[in-house]
Parts: C-alpha cells; structure tokens; sequence
C-alpha cells in the first residue's frame, strides 16, 4: 500500500527531528506497512559490492576518492560478484537532472552482470551535461525488469532525485559512526584512561555526540556505553550543511522541492537526523506488486563501493531492487580546516600532530588523499613531508620519518592535499624543533637577587618542545619550576630564592625525547639597597627615602637627628620607606643642604645629598563636636565624650588653626583616611568644608560619606595648591551595639544581685566593667553572637563599655 508523503508529518518535532524511538529509519518500512516504522533495523547486512572508477580529463581516481562528480566525466562500474553467484543481477545507471525534469531514455544504461566478456557485463557511460544525480539499481534478472526499471526512473525522477541525495548524505554519516566505533572497539580495557583522553578527542574529530557518563563507568562497560544507541550519535557535519535551520519545520512537500538543489540534501534529512521516514514514504509510493525499492548505504575502500543493507533482499515477488547513490555531480568544495593550534607545535619527535577543525569527513573518508605538509625554515628552503588523518589525535599526524637536520628552529608549514580531483590548501602552523644551540639568558645572568622571586627568561630554538625546567642549587635536589613560552622563542619562569645564600644557581631544561637537560648556570647575589632620594620638610618628625631594597635600611642620620623605619611599601619597581625622627626632633630649615648616612642591615654605609624643602602646610584642630544619629526604637543612648568618637550614624564638626604666618584660601582641600589606609573621603570648599576666617577652617564629615564597613582610627591632612601637609589624628569611627535594656536583681539585705545586659549586636563590646579603670570587667568572648550579658553591677548608675573599635576610648551607660 503506498505511503501518503502527507501523512503523519506530526511526527517531526519544530526542531526536525524524528520523534520516533530511532532517527535510523532508512529502510525498515521498504518491505513492510507503515506500522514497521518504529522499530527500523539497521544497515548491518553486507550487500554485494561494486569496483568503481571515474576519470576526469588524464586522470583516474578509485571511487573512494571522488566526493563529488563533473560533467564529462567518464564512469567504470562493476559488479564485484563472487564467482559462485548463483542469482544473475541486472545492473543499471541511471543520471538525473532534476525533480521536474525526467531523464532521456540514453541517460540510463542497463547490464547484465552474468556476461562472459568483461566489457559486456561492466558500465562504462560519460556524464551528460546537465545531469546532476546518479543513482544505481541492482535487481535479480526477470523479464521486462528492465523497462520496469526505465519507467519507474523516466516517470517520478524527483523520489529518486530526493532518494540519491539522502543516500548519499546517510552513507556519510555512516563513515564517521563507523570510524568512531572501530577507533572504540580497536582500545582494549586495560587503560581506561587513555579511553577517558581519547574518546572526546574521537569525538570532536568526527563531529559524534559523546556521552561523558560512559567515561566514569567501571573499565569494562566504557565501551559498550560509548556505542549504545548507535544511529543517535551522528551530529550534523558543518561541511555539507548549510540549510538545515531553513527546513526545520518545513512541509514536506516543499522539502522535496528543496531537495534539487545541492543545499537541500546537505544531511538534515539524512538516515541519522530525520530523513529516513521521507525515503520510505518514496519508495512505498511506486512499489508495485513484481517490485520493491530496498535502499542502501555505501562503504568505500579504493575502488570497491560496498553496500549495506538493512533487510534482506527477495528473490521472489515482489522482487528487491537495491538503489546505491554515486556522488553527487557538482562543483568539488573543499572542506575549510581550521586550525585549534594555540601555540607553536613541538616536531622533536615522529609523529607530531597537526590540531585541524571543520571537516569530520576528511578522518572517516579518502576524499581528502595526498595530504602533505610544506615546510619552510629561516633560509626559505622546503621540504613536503606526508601526513597521516588521526581523529583519534584530532589532527595530521607527520610520517614517521625524521624532519631533515636543514628543519630546525622555528619552521612554518602549511597543510595541503588534493580534495577528490581538486587541489586544496589547508590552514598554516608553525613548527619548532631543538637546533642543537645552548639555551641563552635574556639579560644579565647575574641578575639573580637571593631573598626573593627572580623572573628569569631564557632563549632558545624550540621552547614548545620543552618537558621540563628544573633549579638545582649546590648539591641539593633539583626542583621543579612552572614556565611559560612568550613570543615563540622565550621560556618566562620565576626562580624563588627565599632563604637561599649567594652562590651558583643551574637551571635544567629537558626537551621531549632527550636523554638528558641542558644545564644554564647563573649567578645569584645579595642586592645592596640603592637610595634615590630623601624627601624632608623644614619642620618635619617624618620624612620618604626611595630607592630599591630599602627593606635593608637600618637608620638614616642627618646632622645629629636620627630617622627610624616606620612603614615601608612597594609601588611598581619602587621601594618608599617612611622615616621618623628620633625623640622630639625636626627637620631644619629650609634650603638646608647636607649629607645623609644610611646605615645598612649588612654593617655598610651609603651617603645621599639631601636638601630640606620648604614647611608643609600646617595646622592645629581648634574642637570637635560630635552629632550622633537618632537612636533605634527602643535602644538606650551611650555617652561618647567630648567629641573622639563619631558612631557610625553620626556626623563630627570640626575646626582647624593655619599654623602662624599662614592664611587658608577656597582652593584648599582637606583628605580623611581610616588607618593607614588609602584616602577614603575628601572636603572642599562647598562640599563640607566652610573657610571661617583666613585663618580658620570649619569640616563637616558624615560616617556615611567614609567607605561601607569602616571602622577605627581617622585621621586628616591639608593639601594645599602645591604641598600637601602631614597626616595628623582626627577622631575615630565607631560601630555602636544596640543596647536594650539593663535588668539586676536585688538581694533582700542589699542591691548586690546580679545583672543582665541584653540587646544586638554586643559582640562589638570588648568588655563591660563598673568603673572606667575597667579592674573587675566582664569580657565579651570574641565572635560572640548572643543577645544578653552577665554584667558588674553599676556603681553610681552608671557602666562603662570598652568597644573593639575604641578600645582605649570607653562610653558609658547611665542607669537610673
């Protein structure tokens, strides 16, 4: 009963593919009723096999070969039938222009395979202009199967139009399953981890849907896990699909139309991702009761095309016709390989790789044959090397044979071959192999400072093929360092020297393949301090020494004051250390020249000329008051002083004094920072700082406007047009517990009970006492969390707090 090509089409989802149990549903309903569909069997049955060759001009390729037919093309095909055949096969071709257009009658050529002359039985035909398809048919020999056969092609060329380019499309998704599966079973289960690295390497070769569960199965079901559910695995291969989103949800009425052209065939409709409904549905359309349509898929090996069936053929009616797809005739498109090489690609040894991209089909079939790598080295001499297609290395692997000696260094390659009958030029690497010349020292070799990381660079022919990098130091073991390869001739690793001595320093590399590490001897030193400049201001307790190294400075004497380290930093390649005067010392006056000694850690001495700059800007503050912010609902107020402390939802005013001779003007800017820290807020003239007078400035400062989380000390400078003056205190930023409430018990002969401090957030108290020398405190465990506290009892209605953030600042709690 033939197939409606309308019926069913819900069985495509929107994305296009089946919905049914299995996408490999190519033939299983060419000899069964539509009910067959779903549980189709699959192409495991061997058919009979064809030698076919094809020449194009003066040369003759194997069918292997040939990805895609010319017109004038001559074709050689012929049944490969052993000889104790006993059923006698009628072969025919047949070429095809089109779905709309049924082929001349001498377009289709018919023999008979039992024939004793062996021209007689073989066919020998030249591709028509116009022609687009062809397809072959095999059918046991029966009267008038050959007009049958005539008819059935002349009158619905358009199913076979649609059936040669599925086929074919089918047949190339069979080659990369195939290829994928032989690569599986060929691993023994011995070495689960080389399963584990080389099936996602098979797996992005051959464009094959990889089910990463598999690899963390026990040893002996990995395999057997990776080939489960075989017609799923094939994924669309970019090469020869281009419309395949266009036809998602296409009709399929206008699927067939689509179909005459070279894009519509290009695989969304194939065996393995949805066409195998469509290709019943034609065959099913024109059987008749002395003939039925049995497709198959082909294996090409040279010039043999093996055909794979899915069912049985019938030698009674209705008798099977096998229909086998030749390529398709159309201009040869080479496949566009890219290149996933990151960095240049070590050739020390046989059988480096090539990492290529964008063409499974170049790894599961011969199209892509004469494959060659063309080698150029610094003096512009070539070489072609052969080049071997591993999917399970994901690239061309270079023959066994060593590069010739000329080949050292850094050398570019390029990848090409021939695509069917094309030449075509594959994607550029560049190539590194040893050159036999010593890795040299970038710099100085004796550079290397002890006390610190070194970054060392080294120079050499082939940094890609290097194994490893080792430092070895005196007679101790060798320890292995980390690099990297920077601009295709440098290794860039640090060498740590922490805790080492001066002395000799080796560094071992070892490139891939050798039986030993060239050795690179370096020179580490202790590196004295060097001094660039003292920065000091005419009445100053502090001054800057830059240079490099400084962490060495022991003192710094100038005149009969000595400065002391008191913070050192590193910003870039720069060392600053602060110094402080000793005792109540001051820088001298300004435009004073003299002499500075700095006194190292290692007993030496370094002079600097040193010559004191104008005052900074100076000033005093005059008084702070404090505003503290409303107090939460029900949380009882603390008493903070007079003005140290700014609670963090309050705001502190305060006035600063010009130091004598002095005047403030608009531009004058004042900077706040927590700690040592980094300026964190920044008054102006209009933005919380009011001038008063010339000699007078007035700041408002909210706790808002400080950084989320400060806390702590706070202190402030004046920076003027030109000089920006000392660090000085200002007041310190507090976070303030929510207290409660505040209960105690009473004895019955005095007010001696216990009490109870309860509220939120106490763990920023330190500890709470009775009186502010804080003798008998209750302490307040670090990362405390709760909400209450056993407290002294108050003396004089009051207690005192010590906050982390102020812990030499107490506030008190007054109780009545």
């Amino acid at each position: 009963m033939p197939i409606s090509m309308k019926d069913d089409d819900s069985r495509f989802s929107r994305a296009g593919a089946l919905t049914l149990p299995s996408a490999g549903l190519l033939a299983a309903a060419l000899l069964a009723p539509a009910s067959a569909l779903a549980d189709p069997a699959p192409f495991e049955l061997n058919g009979p096999d064809l030698r076919i060759e094809v020449t194009r001009g003066q040369q003759t390729l194997p069918i292997a070969q040939v990805p895609s037919l010319a017109e004038g093309d001559k074709l050689s095909i012929h049944a490969d039938l052993p000889g104790d055949q006993g059923e006698k096969f009628l072969l025919t071709s047949a070429f095809l222009r089109g779905a709309t257009n049924p082929p001349p009658k001498d377009w289709i050529t018919t023999v008979s395979t039992w024939k004793q002359k062996e021209k007689d039985k073989a066919i020998s035909v030249t591709v028509p202009k116009g022609a687009r398809q062809v397809v072959l048919l095999m059918v046991a020999d029966t009267g008038g199967a050959e007009g049958v056969l005539l008819d059935a092609v002349r009158g619905k060329p358009g199913e076979f139009v649609r059936a040669s380019q599925d086929l074919n499309q089918a047949s190339l998704d069979h080659s990369r399953l195939a290829a994928f599966m032989a690569a599986i079973q060929a691993q023994d289960n011995t070495g689960p981890e080389y399963l584990r690295t080389l099936a996602p390497v098979l797996a992005r070769s051959l464009s094959i849907k990889l089910n990463d569960e598999c690899l963390s199965k026990v040893v002996d079901m990995q395999a057997s896990c990776l080939l489960e559910n075989r017609e799923s695995l094939v994924l669309n291969d970019v090469h020869s699909s281009s419309l395949a989103d266009t036809l998602t949800g296409a009709p399929t009425d206008l699927a067939l139309q689509l179909s005459a052209t070279p894009e519509g065939g290009a695989g969304y409709y194939s065996a393995y991702i949805g066409a195998a409904r469509d290709i019943a549905r034609i065959f099913g359309a024109f059987s008749n009761p002395q003939f039925n349509y049995l497709p198959t898929l082909w294996v090409r090996k040279e010039a043999t095309m093996s055909l794979l069936l899915n069912a049985a053929p019938s030698f009674q009616k209705p008798k099977s016709v096998m229909v086998a797809s030749l390529p398709a005739v159309e201009s040869d498109i080479p496949p566009q390989l890219r290149s996933t090489a990151k960095a240049p690609i070590c050739v020390a040894r046989p059988g480096a790789v090539l990492p290529v991209e964008g063409a499974p089909l170049v790894f599961s079939t011969a199209f892509a044959h004469d494959m060659k790598v063309k080698l150029t080295n610094a003096s512009g001499q070539t070489v072609d090397l052969p080049v071997v297609p591993r999917a399970d290395r994901g690239g061309y692997a270079i023959g066994p044979d060593d590069l010739p000696s000329a080949f050292a260094g850094s050398v570019r390659a390029q990848l090409h071959g021939i695509w069917g009958f094309a030449p075509f030029g594959g994607p550029d690497f560049l190539l590194q192999r040893p050159d036999g010349n010593a890795w040299k020292v970038a710099g100085d070799p004796d550079a290397l400072v002890v006390g610190r990381d070194n970054t060392v660079t080294l120079e050499g022919a082939a940094p890609s093929c290097v194994e490893e990098v080792s430092l070895r130091q005196g007679s101790g073991a060798p320890k292995p360092l980390d690099w990297k390869v920077q601009d295709g001739n440098r290794l860039v690793f640090n060498v740590p020297l922490a805790g080492a001595k001066p002395g000799e320093v080796r560094l071992e590399v070892r490139y891939q393949g050798a039986k030993g590490p060239e050795t690179v001897s370096l020179r580490s030193r202790a590196e004295a301090s060097r001094v660039d400049g003292f920065e000091l201001h005419a009445g100053d307790s502090q001054g800057l020494l830059t240079g490099q190294r400084l962490d060495q400075v022991q003192s710094v004497r100038l005149g009969e004051t000595e400065f002391r380290p008191d913070g050192f930093t590193r910003e870039d390649a720069v060392d600053h250390l602060r110094l402080i005067a000793q005792g109540n010392a001051r820088a001298p006056e300004a435009g004073t020249s003299a002499k500075a000694e700095v006194r190292l850690a290692d007993g030496r001495n370094l002079t600097l000329p040193v010559r004191v700059g104008a005052p900074r800007p100076q000033v005093e503050v005059l008084g702070r008051t404090v505003y503290p912010g409303p107090a939460a609902p029900g949380a009882k107020a603390l008493e903070l002083g007079a003005g140290e402390l700014l609670p963090d939802n309050g705001e502190l005013v305060f006035s600063v004094k010009a130091a004598a001779g002095a005047a403030f003007d608009m531009r004058d800017t004042i900077e706040v920072a927590t700690g040592d820290g980094p300026v964190a807020a920044r008054l102006s003239a209009g933005k919380g700082l009011t001038l008063e007078s010339r000699e007078v400035l007035v700041g408002r400062l909210k706790a808002a406007d400080l950084p989320a989380g400060s806390f702590g000390p706070l202190r402030f400078r004046l920076v003027g047009d030109d000089m920006t003056g000392d660090w000085r205190p200002l007041a310190t930023l507090v976070r303030l517990p929510r207290i409660e409430n505040l209960t105690c018990e009473a004895n019955e002969k005095a007010d001696t009970g216990p009490c109870t401090l309860s509220g939120r957030d106490l763990f920023l108290v330190d500890a709470v006492a009775a009186e502010p020398a804080f003798g008998q405190a209750a302490k307040v465990p670090s990362g405390f969390t709760g909400s209450s506290l056993a407290v002294p009892r108050p003396v004089g209605g009051k207690l005192y707090l010590r906050l982390r953030d102020a812990p030499g600042t107490p506030v008190a709690l007054s109780q009545p």
